[in-house]
């Protein structure tokens, strides 16, 4: 589906999760270089957290927010190659309501150019559930830079033509999220 561009930058509401076992918000190079990116594009970063490889917390993070409907954007880095704790892939893909083929595809294209036949090895991919626009990345600060330069940065730009995504992510519905979290909340603190 095609979105027409605008003279004006819309500026998206975006939220970042790192993936990792092992990085904390001081070694999270990676996210930082996507919180950069986003504040610079001119977009608002609303949250960013870092979760371990973990199916089940990185899916509930992932339903609060694409049911948030503050949130336009999620970009994830991390858990999208091979090793045995790369889950990124078979937590998300459950909550997609259609997927975006042609990011994958365009990131391993891209990627080919930088690092060859290596990029085969990325799981990278992208998707849309309750007009939340989802794009998962690897963890290396050099995949986020070639999947934010090479797509992400002109595909959240309004102005971008001749489309984008970001009259598609203008159209949440309201729900009551904030009602969950704080059932949530309160569980979480017995």
């Amino acid at each position: 589906m095609s979105t027409e561009p605008t003279n004006d930058l819309k500026p998206l509401n975006i939220a970042i999760l790192t993936v990792s076992d092992t990085r904390g918000l001081d070694e999270d190079s990676s996210g930082q270089f996507l919180e950069d990116s986003v504040v610079e594009a001119g977009h608002q970063l609303i949250s960013r957290r870092i979760l371990p490889d973990d199916v089940y917390l990185v899916r509930a993070a992932m339903s609060l927010w694409i049911a948030d409907q503050d949130i336009h954007v999620i970009i994830i880095t991390g858990g999208t190659g091979f090793s045995e704790r790369d889950s990124t892939p078979e937590a998300v893909a459950p909550l997609l309501d259609k997927n975006i083929e042609g990011f994958g595809e365009e990131f391993r294209r891209l990627s080919a150019l930088e690092i060859g036949s290596s990029t085969i090895q990325s799981r990278a991919f992208g998707g849309l559930a309750n007009h939340t626009a989802i794009f998962c990345l690897p963890g290396s600060t050099g995949a986020c830079r070639t999947g934010w330069n090479g797509i992400l940065n002109t595909q959240l730009d309004s102005r971008h033509g001749p489309c984008n995504f970001s009259a598609l992510v203008g159209r949440k519905p309201e729900r009551a999220v904030e009602r969950l979290q704080q059932v949530i909340g309160k569980r979480a603190t017995r």
